[in-house]
């Protein structure tokens, strides 16, 4: 009998490459995404029921408005007076100046962009001010 001749073995690339895109999807699909809001550094004011605080302590003297035109377009408002993006930055500059405790409040139209709030995020981060708090309005 004669003997056949034998091939030499081949490795079939195409079942490898398979299984590495499927353990590239499951790995794409299930790693965990970072929460940015965790990275946040945000201060919360525990309650102290020793200190007596009267109402003129709890009013806020810095209302940031933002919102949009009616040819939507951003909108700022600075303790509700109109103001623009420049001269917001200058009075942020001024109480930051004299008051860099100073609580302000930033009040964002739920139509507003988001982009819109990041700038005035950026205007107080810049100049310091650190005792911020974003409020909604709207529906």
């Amino acid at each position: 009998m004669a003997r056949k001749e034998q091939e030499s073995p081949k490795a079939e690339m195409t079942p490898m490459i398979d299984v590495v895109f499927q353990l590239m999807i499951f790995f794409i699909v299930t790693i965990k995404q970072e929460d940015i809001f965790s990275k946040l550094n945000a201060l919360v004011p525990s309650p102290n029921p020793d200190k007596s605080q009267n109402k003129e302590e709890n009013t806020t003297s810095i209302e940031i408005q933002v919102g949009l035109t009616p040819d939507k377009k951003d909108a700022f408002a600075f303790n509700k007076v109109r103001v623009d993006l420049k001269r917001l930055d200058e009075i942020i500059k001024t109480t930051a100046a004299t008051r860099p405790e100073e609580q302000v409040l930033v009040c964002c139209d739920v139509d507003s962009h988001h982009g819109a709030l990041i700038q005035v995020l950026d205007i107080c981060h810049k100049y310091k001010m650190k005792n911020l708090s974003i409020m909604s309005m709207g529906e």
